[in-house]
């Protein structure tokens, strides 16, 4: 008699993990960002983007566009930290078949292909 173990489909997912890989965060700027609230780390991101461009977001509906930001992070933090893509859909509120064409929508597959990533980046 052998025990079947249940495929985890979302394993070793962390955001933090493969942003970590790529050089983009270190534990120290992990605990300066954990003491940030969510609305300050993203009024923090828009200056900074806004620096980068001398403050000229004319032309960017960042009003209308910011549905789309805050559902393409949940997305990746509910995918980070669930066992598999349905338990993904499940926390989220969501059929299985919603989840999969957002997934599509936002291109999470190859956010989180960390194969793809590792050959694109030697």
């Amino acid at each position: 008699m052998t025990v079947q173990t249940k495929k985890i489909t979302t394993k070793s997912k962390s955001i933090i993990k493969i942003l970590k890989e790529q050089n983009l965060l270190n534990d120290q700027l992990l605990v300066s960002l954990n003491s940030l609230s969510l609305e300050d780390l993203i009024a923090v991101k828009l200056e900074l983007a806004a620096n980068n461009i001398n403050n000229r977001l004319y032309g960017f509906d960042i009003w209308r566009a910011l549905p789309n930001i805050v559902q393409e992070a949940t997305l990746k933090f509910a995918i980070s930290a669930t066992k598999s893509k349905k338990d993904a859909s499940r926390f989220l509120g969501l059929t299985y078949l919603e989840f999969l064409n957002i997934c599509k929508k936002y291109q999470i597959n190859e956010f989180f292909d960390t194969d793809k990533k590792e050959k694109h980046n030697d």
